[in-house]
Parts: structure tokens; sequence; C-alpha cells
């Protein structure tokens, strides 16, 4: 859908999905339930995902709630994803994840998307939903914004990718803290700890996040995608498989000679370069 200013909007139930330029704005659309992960969002994320990482004039995406928060977690009502069984995987090719069950899918689903994703954290971030505000590379956040592990609360050690993630973005002590009291995380400690990259207010926070990816999207697009590969697969590899990982990231890189050509002339001009990924 082609609105007046010139956006494109894609429609999905749980999903909000709106392109502004380059960047893709994806808003988790089920206020009422504080924009719980449900069998239905489960089922249509990958899918918006995949038309982000199919556009090519998608170089970023935002993530962020609607409503007064930025997701709950799972959804533990009605036909909730908790259920045995849960969704149906998205692809045949999932089996291994599908192991897992559905944070399998969830947490992998995030990690192996090769596009910068700029969480825009509104609200509370709890259980699945802090996993998933981590899995975005860089965070901004309002006044509002609230982390809460909560698993312990439910009885349960975390899943979905917290303990991965979060450790990897504050450190193991600091992941402890958080994990073993459940105690909320406001936006102001976020900031200092480095759950949030940068504060605005509320009223200015997608806005925000459009104009930070917007930062990232100016450049290359192969190198932008390529450098997000390359700090993903190198935060637990020692420095010789580091260094040849970025090597052959670099040799990727080059393959958009027209975009290498831009880059040199716009230094040498001292002007901004326009990139096409070619």
């Amino acid at each position: 859908i082609a609105m007046a200013d010139g956006a494109q909007v894609q429609e999905f139930e749980t999903l909000a999905y709106e392109t502004r330029g380059a960047v893709v704005v994806l808003t988790l659309n089920v206020p009422d339930r504080l924009n719980a992960i449900g069998r239905v969002m489960m089922r249509e994320m990958p899918l918006a995902l995949e038309a982000a990482r199919a556009d090519d004039a998608v170089r970023c995406v935002v993530l962020t709630g609607a409503g007064r928060g930025f997701c709950a977690g799972a959804d533990l009502t009605g036909a909730a994803i908790m259920q045995e069984g849960g969704p149906p995987p998205p692809t045949s090719q999932n089996e291994r994840i599908d192991e897992l069950g559905w944070v399998g899918r969830w947490a992998t689903m995030w990690a192996s998307f090769d596009k910068p994703v700029i969480g825009a954290i509104n609200g509370v971030a709890a259980g699945a939903g802090f996993s998933t505000a981590l899995a975005c590379d860089v965070r901004i956040g309002s006044e509002h914004a609230r982390f809460k592990s909560v698993f312990i609360e439910r009885n349960l050690s975390p899943d979905s990718g917290l303990s991965w993630f979060l450790p990897r973005v504050v450190g193991y002590a600091a992941a402890a803290d958080m994990i073993f009291t459940s105690r909320a995380v406001g936006a102001e400690e976020a900031l200092r700890v480095g759950l949030l990259n940068r504060l605005v207010p509320a009223a200015e926070l997608v806005d925000a996040a459009v104009a930070y990816a917007e930062e990232m999207a100016q450049w290359p697009p192969l190198a932008l995608r390529m450098s997000k590969r390359v700090l993903q697969a190198n935060q637990d590899a020692e420095l010789p498989h580091a260094l040849r990982y970025e090597s052959q990231g670099l040799g990727l890189a080059r393959r958009a000679p027209n975009d290498a050509k831009e880059s040199r002339l716009a230094f040498v001009e001292k002007r901004k370069g326009v990139y096409t990924g070619t």
C-alpha cells in the first residue's frame, strides 16, 4: 500500500510494516496484550523480516511496539505459543531449530537477519520481549523503557536467547543480577549499563530511531551487511579466526565495484557518497 507521503506499508495482523526510504519501521501491534508474542506473530515475523531482507532498497529496520509496551514476552493466554507444539515451523528447513521449540526459531530468526536492526524501546520489554530487544543490534529508548527478565518469577530459567544475548551486552555479573533478581531496569540505568545506546523523549522516539537508522543506511549496503556479519561471527572467536573472517568479509564487501569507486570519489571530492549496492 502506498501512503500519501510515499511510504510503503504491508498488511499484517499483528505487525505494522512501514517503509520510510531506506528504513523499515516494524511495529509489534497487539497493544492490548502489550505486544506479547503469540502464534500469529510468530508466523508473521519471519515473513516481515524476509520482506525487509529481500528488498535491496531497505538498508535498516527499526523495531518498536504499539501503545505503552515494547513486548511483554510470550502470550500465555488463549492459544498461546507456549502450548505444546507451538506454531507450525516457517519452513521445512528448520527441523534442527524446531527441536528447541518456538524459542529457538524466534532467537535464531533475529540472529540470522543480516541488516542492522535498531530497537526503539517505548515501554516494558519483559521475558522474550527483553530477549527481542537484546537481539537488536542497537537500542534507543524513551523514558518509559523498562527491562525485566521475569523468567524466575514463572519458575523458569531464561529462554528465547536471553542467557546468550544479555551477558554479551552488559557482562556476566550484571546479567546475573538482572536474571536472578528479576528486578526492573529503568531507562536511566539501562542507558548507563549499555542496554540502551541512546535515550530520547517518548514523543521523538520513532523519528529518532529512523534518523539513527539513516546514519547507518547512508553507507555502502554490502559493506554494512558484512560489518554486521563480522561482528556477529567474531563475538566468541579467537583472534586468528576473527582475522580470517574479517578478510573474507572484506572480499565480499568489495563485490560492489560501483560503490567502491563512489567511495573513493566521495573521499577525494569531499562530499557525501551515494551508494547503490552494486
